[in-house]
Parts: C-alpha cells; sequence; structure tokens
C-alpha cells in the first residue's frame, strides 16, 4: 500500500514501476490486459482515472480518489490479478513490481495541468515517439481528441481551458451533459490542451518534486 493515507475527494499522483526498472509489458496483449484491469477496478464509486500513462517499465495514474478504501478496493487486486498473470506469463519467480504503488497528493489544480502533461509527455521524453499522441498507451489521445475513450475523465483538466464558471462547466460533465458544455467547448478545449502539451517547456519545472517518480 501507498505511504501516505489516500483521502477522498481529493487527486493523487499514483505510480509504480518494475522490480530494478525491469519491465512490466512484454507483449502487446500485456497492455491490453492492464487497460483492462484498469477499466474492472476503477468504478465510480472508489475511484476516477483522469489521465494515464503505461510506459515499458512503469506506469502513471492521474485519479480523484472517492473513498477511503481505494487501495483495498482498487490498487491491491489491480497490482495482484496482472502481476500473477505476468509472472505466470514469463514464468518468474518473485515480484514484478518494485514494492507497493507510491502516491503524491495533489493540492492546486494548476499542479493537474501540469501533471497531466508531464503524464502524457512521458513517451515523447523517452524518445518512443515523436508526438505524445502517437503513443497508443496514454488518455492524451482522449484529450486531444484522436479517441473518443470513456476510461480517462479529463474534464476537469480541460474546463481550465474553457470560459465560464468552473461549477457550471463541470456540471455539464458527458455523464449528464448541460448545453453548458456543448462540442464546440470541448473541441477548442482540447485544441488550447494539445497546444499547451506540444509547447516547448520543461515539463517537470511547474510542480513539487513530492509529485514526481522517484
Amino acid at each position: 500500500m501507498s505511504k501516505i493515507p489516500i483521502l477522498p475527494d481529493q487527486y493523487y499522483h499514483i505510480y509504480n514501476c518494475g522490480v530494478n526498472y525491469r519491465k512490466i509489458f512484454f507483449t502487446p496483449a500485456n497492455w491490453q490486459f492492464f487497460i483492462v484491469r484498469l477499466r474492472k477496478y476503477f468504478d465510480s464509486e472508489h475511484a476516477d482515472i483522469i489521465s494515464y500513462c503505461l510506459m515499458p517499465n512503469h506506469y502513471h495514474l492521474l485519479i480523484h480518489a472517492k473513498s477511503t478504501d481505494f487501495s483495498s478496493k482498487i490498487m491491491q487486486p489491480l497490482g495482484t490479478s496482472y502481476t500473477k498473470a505476468i509472472i505466470k506469463q514469463e514464468n518468474q519467480i518473485g515480484a514484478l513490481f518494485q514494492g507497493p504503488f507510491q502516491a503524491g497528493l495533489i493540492l492546486q489544480d494548476s499542479y493537474l495541468l501540469h501533471l497531466s502533461r508531464y503524464i502524457h509527455l512521458n513517451p515523447v521524453v523517452a524518445g518512443f515517439v515523436r508526438k505524445p499522441e502517437d503513443w497508443e498507451y496514454s488518455s492524451y489521445r482522449e484529450y486531444s481528441g484522436f479517441r473518443n475513450g470513456t476510461l480517462p475523465k479529463p474534464v476537469i483538466i480541460l474546463s481550465q481551458f474553457m470560459t465560464g464558471s468552473r461549477t457550471e462547466i463541470l456540471a455539464g460533465v458527458p455523464e449528464r451533459r448541460g448545453s453548458t458544455f456543448s462540442d464546440d467547448m470541448l473541441k477548442d478545449a482540447q485544441r488550447k490542451y494539445s497546444e499547451f502539451v506540444n509547447e516547448k517547456c520543461d515539463p517537470w519545472a511547474e510542480f513539487p518534486e513530492s509529485l514526481l517518480m522517484d
């Protein structure tokens, strides 16, 4: 379990890596299986995924916790299920992950925005792709309009690029969309977010080191 308590109605950067930074994904099916597990365990009662990125030897999740049993209901079964499957596949002995998942509490809305960019730029910085939309295993395609997926819930981030009251905007999320959250507003916010992510900057520089992966 995480060293810090996961409290309801708070946002966290959740991450973990393979033992000695070794790979945790070995085949294309492994990446898809992990995403299927995310869909299974992240339910609206306990937590939402705001953004995510899977990398060959680690993962990042930006989440909104909704209950006190986030660790026991989501992260423990997620980690156990995936570990058992990979150990069986690879005929390994021992642990897959470096240790318990790590968590950093996010205290400001601006950190949410910059952390989402940091997460989405991981494969670009690592040299796996030239553009974040070229990486299949992240939520950037939903943020930028390239994919109409339902796993990430990006409105809290995209709303920072929309005009109007934050309360009114968030009241128009797709699950209960109202007139304040139009398709045009969404497309405009996606375009502005893409420009924000792709502008020349140091994505590591805009938030505390405590939120970065160790």
